[in-house]
């Protein structure tokens, strides 16, 4: 991402968070009515201790002198939560993540070492997948590939979460609340997106899957970013019918940036028995 492209997610990042706001929710009167939704410009200048022209520049997108205790005080008038906050001071203060010295570009990892693969594999009752900085799939044990889908059989090229998730038809069915599913894996990519500023990879998935899906990119306009979101999944599967997950996302710590994403099956529910029915059946 370039210097025009990190200011201007940077603004979309202002302006809708600022629209999730009303004035009742920051202590402030509703007066009259308003011709756009959540709260003027010069009333989060107001909570934040800044003039509106310095905040409406920000927000404009601006090349303006920023400091993180400034940048706190706006964070703290839009109400963002830690993980925004982060965010939010990655894009304002320019200090992406630079590729290692030595390295030639962004590479990212194409494989994954053999300690994580006997991982995947002894996880055998919850499926689990290895996504690596740009949300690629990297490893995945065989109770993912009963779940979701035979990976192999997917292009490498294509062998992206969110590309998947906004290009298989697979995926929409599988998933009953596929709209939150999304949002949370939406959430991590921005989460990594903000992280990696300078890589141009990022920019050029968002344009090339916004032209495969108009979905994704109202969605992707939320502005939401976690780097661990709690999500609650329902799958309506083609072979065993419902099933309850709660997904965990690990991070691998090194210099990878690796991440695991675990599928539990819900307790009191019956979807581990579920799940090893699938895998027999499979394994025939």
């Amino acid at each position: 991402m370039n210097k025009d492209a990190r200011l201007s997610a940077l603004a979309e990042f202002l302006i809708s968070h600022r629209a999730r706001l009303q004035p009742v929710d920051v202590g402030m009167p509703a007066g009259t009515r308003r011709r756009t939704p959540g709260l003027r410009r010069e009333e989060v200048a107001q909570l934040a201790g800044v003039s509106t022209t310095w905040y409406t520049w920000l927000e404009q997108g601006r090349e303006i002198t920023v400091s993180p205790q400034v940048l706190e005080c706006i964070a703290s008038a839009l109400r963002l939560n830690d993980d925004e906050r982060q965010y939010l001071l990655m894009l304002a203060t320019e200090q992406p993540i630079q590729p290692a010295a030595g390295a030639s570009g962004w590479e990212v990892v194409a494989s994954i070492p053999p300690s994580l693969q006997i991982l995947l594999t002894e996880l055998s009752s919850c499926p689990a997948i290895i996504s690596d900085r740009r949300c690629q799939i990297v490893g995945w044990n065989e109770a993912a590939a009963a779940v979701f889908m035979d990976f192999n059989l997917v292009p490498s090229e294509e062998r992206n979460l969110i590309w998947l998730l906004f290009t298989r038809k697979e995926f929409r069915a599988l998933a009953v609340n596929w709209y939150e599913f999304v949002c949370g894996f939406l959430a991590i990519f921005r989460y990594y997106y903000g992280r990696y500023v300078g890589d141009p990879w990022y920019g050029e998935f968002i344009e090339r899957l916004s032209k495969q899906n108009p979905d994704f990119m109202s969605i992707w306009n939320r502005n939401d970013v976690s780097p661990a979101p709690e999500v609650f999944i329902e799958f309506r599967h083609a072979k065993a019918g419902k099933m309850l997950f709660d997904l965990s996302s690990l991070q691998v710590q090194g210099q990878t940036d690796l991440r695991m994403s675990v599928y539990t099956p819900s307790p009191g529910s019956d979807t581990a028995v579920k799940l090893k029915h699938v895998m027999e059946r499979r394994s025939r």
